[in-house]
């Protein structure tokens, strides 16, 4: 892993490309701001803009991209996904690691982040494992209107609802406010596309974590954020930028 920005030296080589940084060195790397409230968003793009080979993103992703993603697991309060993707990619609850224990600890946070889903049907299976087995319990982020029937059999697997919305979607400024009521303050949202792209068009995201896949895959696959265009662009600025075999790893803060 090399670090390519910022550069503070401008004479120093940036490291040994051979030297795998340590989970501390990472989590350095990648630690919220304080205080918060903190949305960041981790994000696998080709060069060709896809955010998926054969609607997955492990196709496009390295052993460095999973090392980054388990660190920004390892640092978050709650990880918010969409329906789709927990369906598409198969989500297990994340797993309380070792190496980020006394990190959490003097932080005040649980064994592991909680995984907040965001489904408007609430058409998700909860026998699996993300609802039957998880450290901490699930959230469910949904709307007023949802199927009451499904919203009894969320509260059954033992998910908690929460109702962020006043029809049957989810408001994304009002979901995120109820995670942080509930002292999930450090949110990191692995999307999908379409709920990437709603966080986007609500102008609540603060921060992208992308990796940039040196591969070209064609096809029709969608771009990391879906939906509506916005009406103005958002601006956001190069906070850091690391390359381990091609791929890049870069971060944006929103200015």
């Amino acid at each position: 892993m090399r670090r390519l920005f910022p550069v503070t030296d401008p004479t120093a080589t940036p490291g040994p490309a051979g030297h795998e940084w340590s989970p501390d060195e990472l989590a350095d790397a990648y630690a919220y701001p304080v205080p918060g409230p903190w949305l960041r968003a981790n994000m696998v793009s080709t060069l060709d803009g896809a955010a998926q080979h054969d609607g997955r993103s492990q196709p496009i992703s390295s052993d460095a991209d999973m090392r980054i993603f388990g660190t920004l697991r390892g640092l978050a309060d709650v990880v918010i996904v969409g329906a789709e993707t927990v369906r598409s990619e198969g989500y297990r609850p994340p797993r309380a690691r070792a190496v980020f224990a006394e990190r959490r600890a003097a932080a005040g946070q649980g064994p592991a982040p909680a995984v907040a889903v965001v489904s408007a049907s609430l058409e998700l299976d909860f026998s699996a494992p993300l609802f039957t087995g998880p450290l901490v319990p699930t959230l469910v982020l949904t709307g007023a209107a949802a199927p009451p029937e499904r919203v009894r059999e969320a509260r059954r697997a033992g998910a908690e609802v929460v109702v962020a919305g006043d029809g049957p979607g989810v408001e994304p400024d009002r979901a995120l406010r109820a995670l942080a009521e509930r002292g999930l303050r450090r949110q990191l949202t692995e999307g999908g596309p379409r709920l990437l792209g709603q966080l986007v068009a609500a102008g609540v995201l603060d921060e992208l974590c992308l990796t940039v896949s040196p591969l070209l895959t064609a096809g029709d696959a969608q771009r990391i954020a879906g939906g509506p265009p916005v009406g103005v662009p958002s601006k956001f600025t190069l906070v850091s930028l690391l390359e381990e075999g091609g791929f890049l790893f870069t971060r944006y803060s929103r200015t």
